[in-house]
């Protein structure tokens, strides 16, 4: 009885031990990984709060040296950095709900097996993943209906993703059983009431994780402002930021007299990548229980 039961708690703690040592390493690359994306943004913040002798002089890595905040104040201070953050908060919300409302229209029908035609439609929709006329020809259609230097033309263009529609089409499919459509419809529920009261509650993470996906989006896109906007009172914070990281040495961001500012260029870029950066940071905690189910779930089943 003895000798049975030692094979098996030597096997036992074998399986244990290849586990924690399979676990040490993975745990070891996702430390490396996430080091490199944490690493650079703790630079920029320590050379952000840092003395402007210091950063010129190449002596902040993770630590501050110096601390001065004159850099934000300058910020604050200056009428184009504000008005740029506010006003792109307010459009990034307007894009984000917009694009969940389209979204959610398009996912929910594709989703039912009762639809005649939803291959089709939805290869039409996924279509346009991979083609598109050019941005000449986008340039010209915004022209012609009146798109241009409105905000309009940062919201509208990109509020619908076929890619994100297919996550949620998948999530649907996978998660709402067709008996739960067939109880709703005896029950005599529309279609509007289904989705609101039966598809949309169960939707919770997967509508979280969408959002995310396309506030984060808008909110580091400027490709289209520098295309189509040049009014500066238009123009989204990210757009002024790319102009200081290209005109690297220069202050690019013309700040008004108030402002007064004493920090360099290079101090006064950091503080802007922490003051555009901050709000996207902010907002990913609480919506990570949700991001991480609605990732795994959206985009593996299905």
């Amino acid at each position: 009885m003895t000798t049975a039961s030692a094979p098996k708690k030597e096997s036992l703690f074998k399986g244990v031990n290849r586990v924690r040592v399979s676990d040490f390493v993975i745990a070891f690359i996702i430390l490396l990984l996430s080091l490199t994306c944490i690493i650079p943004f703790i630079h920029i913040a320590a050379k952000s709060i840092s003395s402007n002798t210091a950063v010129l002089s190449k002596n902040v890595y993770l630590l501050p040296k110096g601390i001065n905040f004159e850099a934000y104040g300058s910020i604050f201070r200056d009428g184009q950095l504000t008005h740029s953050m506010v006003y792109t908060i307010w459009m990034t919300l307007l894009f984000t709900v917009i694009g969940m409302i389209i979204t959610t229209l398009a996912a929910y029908p594709l989703a039912r097996r009762d639809l005649k035609g939803r291959g089709l439609i939805a290869f039409i929709l996924m279509f346009t993943m991979y083609f598109s006329a050019g941005l000449i020809p986008e340039y010209l259609l915004y022209k012609d209906l009146g798109l241009l230097n409105t905000m309009w033309v940062l919201v509208l263009p990109l509020s619908f993703s076929p890619y994100n529609m297919l996550i949620m089409r998948s999530f649907i499919r996978s998660t709402i059983p067709d008996s739960l459509y067939e109880a709703a419809n005896l029950d005599g529920a529309s279609h509007f009431q289904i989705l609101t009261r039966v598809v949309l509650p169960l939707s919770k993470p997967i509508i979280a994780t969408l959002s995310l996906f396309y506030a984060v989006g808008r909110w580091n896109a400027y490709a289209d402002a520098k295309y189509y906007i040049t009014t500066k009172a238009l123009q989204p914070l990210q757009y002024l930021l790319s102009n200081m990281v290209l005109n690297s040495g220069q202050d690019a961001v013309s700040l008004s007299e108030q402002a007064a500012v004493e920090a360099t260029p290079e101090v006064l870029q950091s503080a802007v990548v922490m003051f555009a950066t901050l709000p996207i940071i902010m907002i990913y905690p609480f919506v990570q229980k949700y991001f991480v189910q609605g990732t795994m779930i959206g985009a593996v089943k299905g």
